[in-house]
């Protein structure tokens, strides 16, 4: 597979051939490098590495393999090239002639290896994040650095600590750019903590083959400035140094010496865009890329553009012909059940219930979505998003003969809502005569589908945080619509309204001040079923519950039927027949069927009684759960649900009369949508459709084939400016931090023919994005690696060089720990599979794709040999995490005698919040005070959930005869507290401290912790691209602002600095435990 395309389809591919050699003037050009001697210049375009004079002119094309080449550095000779690529299945580290050539792969790791420096003797350095050394004592999963040598082999070790990039001079002295928490890499014009800065490592000892980065050297910081500093490169004096700074507001290129850093130059004047991919030559000249272009400047001169011209290939065809058995994203059920329409990659397919002949009915590289059929079945609505703008779209038969959509030949399409407004979600009423769609997001609005006349229905009560998470549904008589109902800032907890569309009126029919959603009609209108969770379990902290099922009756006769058991209905029915003529009885039978067939042509209008509705609620579902969609059967007899069980989410299926409840298919989770008659349900997951007979339960599984018109170029120009307005209609700030979005958009687009691969195009999109200023946002492209490595569960020694991997450190619960507990530190892994490990060699390949499957480990024990069969994991990340926690816990016990307590909150949720009320509650219930550790917390929402927990202030005891045995509140924490942070408090964690501090609860104690107080919609795209939309804002009461962008400072400030981490010290929980012992 082509992985710079990152398709990930599963699909049948037919390409058209498209093989043109031209010269082309290149635009978007990354990852550049001058060579040591300042002659040529190294870069990337669309995903292979070219060189060219640094004077400019034609390039030579170096890598030309389908795969993903990036990141090229040169040797010190400047003979040889280092870049990473994808073309071994993940993305590792090659080294290849200058002039071309079949490369040599130096990395075998399964994961992602980054090259960021090649010393002398061609030893390369590079990140990667394989696993930290034992003393380490930084927050486990960050990357680390290594080194390999020219001629492969073992990498080593070189540092734990988290570096991004770097220089080493001739002296062995390193200048870095350090990493203190996540934000997206290039985002751009924010001051705040956690924006990179400068430093300076002098090793205490003179650096030998092996270059070592450790607690024993000493550390300086080199930029004060509170944004972003990045790329430092040595210059050939070895105390020069040059890097980019937005100290300007825009990323430009600064000069500076170690010896006086305080006294930095700025040397480009660049603005509006940034400078990135710095690198000097031995000669001074400096080459780096502003504005899709590179440049090279010499001392004391102006940068000058390089003219580049390529000639090589095109290396994507305009269209792909794809063919599709799954993946929809949408579906419709023709109102005579022979017609399934669905969504396929944006596209709109109809194919027969019956056979597996599917018919295209859009082809457009932008999206379409949300399908439903006219009452006829001959016209087809959606929403499509044509010309920057959502609409609603119809597509009718045009030829009288042809009643089919899967066969038709001829079709017309047209836009049924006004140009320029942003519509979607059509659903054409039961009688045919109104379309309802939402306008702006949330304004509810139907559509007479005869004259075209609009009535808006519901407006400024709703808010969408997600595109098509509101909810409304056509009563049968057409005459009435359920929806979703967030009145007076219901946001976390939305009703269910009524709207009568004669007189407008709105009902709020559940005000149960819960969730409740997924409202639908049942019992041919005279109710209402929905979810709830009001009855139901909920987390312990932050958001989730169980749900049940819930019926509303609009007509108390239908809830004395809906409860009749078969003795009740026989009894009515004998009493009623009693007292009639046998004449009448058959002329009122000949009318029943006579009025059959009339309700079914068109249902009887309704008359709903509302009074009294809560006295008419009833709970269907016995015991609450993790439930999915439902229907319930218009004779009210049967119940179906998706529901979590054991494994996974059921088909079940509940008798309401009898109340039994059975499964009728193991791992179902999808939409139920029922045919128009009530005879069938089909089970819409996506990836399958399934048409379920209701009487019997029988299942059949509807097949659907769809040819496809895959245009890569296309796709992407509509996603480029799908992004665009997306952020322009709802980011969080209607001003956009007053910045001119419209202009940044000119910009960037004029890169996009030039972007042929999703990682440029990922770092397009996140260039753009950068330019907001805001958290929570960026492009992040989709490649599933086809490696896995297994882990067993133990730290190695870095500095042992023999055969085997000697154990330094085995962890608790790991598959080694669990085979043999009996292993541990100073042990020697021997073989895997009976494959010895041998020293300098690369072992990562005996636990390649190993996860999971028995392997047999050889373990030596002083003199004897222990054969182990163990199953490796896929990650030891919670293995790390717990061990980290654990070592703060003692930590914490060791300084303070056992009088402190000390819980982590990992992230901002309920497990979390379970576990610090466990540990606060349990095991520290004796302690005098707490450290609630939130560092390197990457949010979520429990921010007032975990501040109430905290603030717990006793007001009464509980001392029988003398006895104390416990106080109120019981589950909150009554005694002191301090809360730790840093600079990798994101999200939620970054507004639990301000949260914390607004209440007066504690102090803050450790680093400053950026403002990112935003909630964010992960939006994916239609090539598996996901980009962020920070929309819903905080705004602080007490301050009159956003809580975004707004730093919290802490009361008492300690940094752990890069020393001490490695020496594996944590300075701040140890000032936190001294500040809690001051405490009474």
């Amino acid at each position: 597979m082509n992985i710079k395309r990152s398709l990930f389809l599963a699909a049948a591919v037919l390409t058209t051939t498209i093989a043109i050699s031209a010269q082309e003037t290149p635009r978007w050009l990354r990852r550049s490098a001058i060579s040591p001697d300042g002659s040529k210049v190294v870069f990337c375009y669309q995903g292979d590495i070219f060189t060219v004079s640094s004077d400019g002119g034609r390039a030579l094309q170096i890598t030309t393999n389908e795969a993903y080449d990036s990141d090229p550095i040169w040797t010190p000779d400047g003979k040889k090239i280092v870049f990473s690529s994808y073309r071994a299945g993940s993305k590792d580290i090659f080294i290849t002639s200058a002039e071309g050539g079949a490369p040599k792969r130096l990395t075998d790791y399964p994961g992602n290896e980054t090259p960021l420096c090649v010393l002398d003797g061609n030893r390369v350095l590079f990140q990667a994040n394989i696993q930290q050394d034992a003393l380490y004592g930084g927050y486990p999963g960050t990357p680390q650095i290594w080194q390999v040598d020219e001629n492969a082999g073992r990498p080593r070790l070189v540092t734990s600590l988290p570096i991004m990039a770097l220089s080493v001079n001739k002296s062995g002295d390193l200048i870095y750019e350090d990493y203190k928490g996540y934000e997206d890499p290039l985002r751009k014009h924010h001051r705040s903590s956690v924006t990179r800065d400068i430093w300076l490592y002098k090793a205490a000892d003179a650096q030998g083959e092996r270059f070592r980065v450790t607690g024993d050297g000493a550390f300086t910081k080199l930029t004060p400035f509170a944004g972003e500093d990045r790329n430092p490169v040595f210059a050939a004096d070895g105390k020069t140094f040059y890097y980019i700074s937005e100290a300007d507001g825009t990323l430009n290129v600064y000069k500076s010496s170690t010896d006086t850093p305080e006294k930095a130059t700025q040397l480009t004047k660049f603005k509006d865009n940034p400078v990135r991919f710095l690198s000097v030559a031995d000669n001074g000249t400096l080459c780096f890329s502003w504005n899709g272009d590179l440049y090279t400047m010499a001392e004391g001169k102006d940068p000058e553009m390089l003219r580049i011209t390529v000639a090589r290939d095109a290396t994507e065809n305009d269209v792909e012909y794809l063919t599709f058995s799954s993946g929809a994203s949408s579906m419709a059920v023709s109102p005579d059940g022979k017609e399934i329409a669905v969504v396929i990659r944006g596209d709109v397919f109809v194919t027969s219930a019956d056979y597996k002949t599917t018919k295209r009915i859009t082809n457009t590289p932008e999206q379409e979505r949300d399908v439903s059929f006219s009452k006829d079945g001959r016209e087809l609505y959606y929403s499509a998003e044509r010309n920057g703008h959502w609409g609603i779209y119809k597509t009718s038969l045009t030829d009288k003969r042809e009643k089919r959509f899967t066969y038709a030949t001829k079709f017309k399409e047209e836009l049924v809502t006004a140009e320029n407004e942003t519509c979607f979600q059509p659903v054409v009423s039961p009688d045919g005569e109104w379309l309802a769609f939402l306008r702006d997001r949330t304004e509810l609005v139907i559509k007479s589908t005869k004259d075209g006349k609009e009535k808006s229905l519901l407006k400024d009560v709703n808010y969408s945080y997600s595109d098509g998470d509101q909810e409304f549904a056509w009563s049968p008589d057409s005459k009435h619509l359920l929806c979703n109902y967030q009145i007076n800032g219901g946001w976390n907890n939305s009703d269910g309204a009524l709207i009568d569309i004669e007189t407008g009126e709105i009902t709020n029919l559940t005000q149960s001040g819960y969730s409740d959603g997924n409202f639908k009609w049942a019992l041919k209108g005279k109710a209402m079923v929905w979810q709830s969770d009001k009855d139901g379990y909920r987390s312990h902290g932050s958001w989730g519950a169980e749900n049940d099922i819930y019926i509303m009756f609009f007509d108390g006769k239908e809830m004395t039927r809906f409860y009749r058991d078969k003795e009740d209905a026989e009894i009515a029915k004998a009493i009623e027949d009693g007292d009639k003529s046998e004449k009448k009885l058959e002329k009122e039978e000949k009318k029943e069927k006579k009025d059959s067939v009339k309700q079914a042509e068109k249902p009887e209008k309704l008359i709903l009684d509302l009074e009294n509705r809560e006295f008419r609620t009833a709970r269907l579902t016995r015991l609450s759960g993790r439930l999915g969609d439902f229907y319930l059967t218009q004779d009210g007899t049967k119940l179906f649900y998706t529901k979590l069980l054991e494994k996974s989410y059921d088909l079940c299926e509940m008798d309401i009369k009898k109340g039994d409840v059975k499964v009728l298919k193991k791992g179902v989770r999808g939409s139920l949508i029922p045919s128009a008659d009530d005879k069938f349900l089909y089970i819409f997951t996506g990836s399958s459709i399934t048409k379920v007979t209701v009487a019997s339960g029988a299942m059949s599984v509807i097949a659907f084939s769809g040819d496809y018109e895959f245009k890569p170029k296309a796709e992407r120009n509509y996603i480029f400016e799908h992004v665009w307005k997306q952020v322009n209609e709802k980011f969080y700030d209607p001003q956009i931090h007053g910045i001119d979005w419209a202009g940044y958009r000119k910009n960037y687009e004029q890169f996009m023919p030039y972007i042929a691969n999703n990682f440029d195009f990922q770092d397009l999109l996140s260039e753009m994005l950068g330019e907001l200023n805001g958290s929570h946002t960026g492009a992040r492209a989709s490649y599933r690696s086809r490696l896995t490595m297994g882990w067993l569960g133990a730290i190695y020694d870095p500095d042992y060089e023999g055969d085997g991997l000697r154990i330094a450190e085995i962890l608790p619960s790991g598959p080694l720990n669990l085979a043999d507990s009996g292993i541990k530190a100073g042990d020697i892994i021997e073989s895997i599979d009976g494959e010895r490990i041998k020293a300098g060699e690369s072992w990562f390949g005996l636990l390649r794709n190993k996860t999971g499957k028995k392997v047999c480990v050889v373990v030596r024990q002083d003199k004897k040999e222990v054969e182990l069969f163990v199953e490796p994991t896929y990650s030891e990340s919670k293995l790390m995490y717990l061990r980290w926690v654990k070592q703060r816990e003692d930590m914490t016990d060791r300084l303070s005698g056992g009088k402190v307590g000390y819980s982590h909150v990992q992230g901002m949720d309920s497990p979390s919040f379970r576990t610090v009320y466990s540990k606060l509650l349990g095991k520290y219930r004796a302690a005098d005070a707490a450290v609630v550790d939130t560092r390197h917390n990457g949010g979520g929402w429990l921010h007032d959930d975990l501040a109430t927990f905290l603030s717990g202030k006793e007001y009464v005891r509980y001392t029988p005869r003398g006895q104390y045995i416990g106080s109120d509140p019981y589950n909150k924490w009554r005694k002191p507290s301090c809360v730790l942070m840093c600079e990798d408090n994101y999200s939620d964690a970054s507004g639990f401290p301000y949260t914390y501090r607004t209440l007066g609860i504690g102090k803050l104690i450790g680093m400053p912790v950026p403002g990112t107080m935003t909630a964010v919609w992960w939006e994916t795209q239609l090539n598996g691209m996901v980009f962020g939309i920070p929309q819903v804002g905080s705004l602080g009461t007490k301050e009159g602002r956003w809580l975004e962008n707004m730093q919290i400072e802490p009361d008492i400030k300690v940094d752990n600095d890069p020393a001490s981490v490695l020496r594996g010290e944590d300075k701040q929980l140890e000032a936190a435990v001294e500040e809690m012992l001051k405490t009474k």
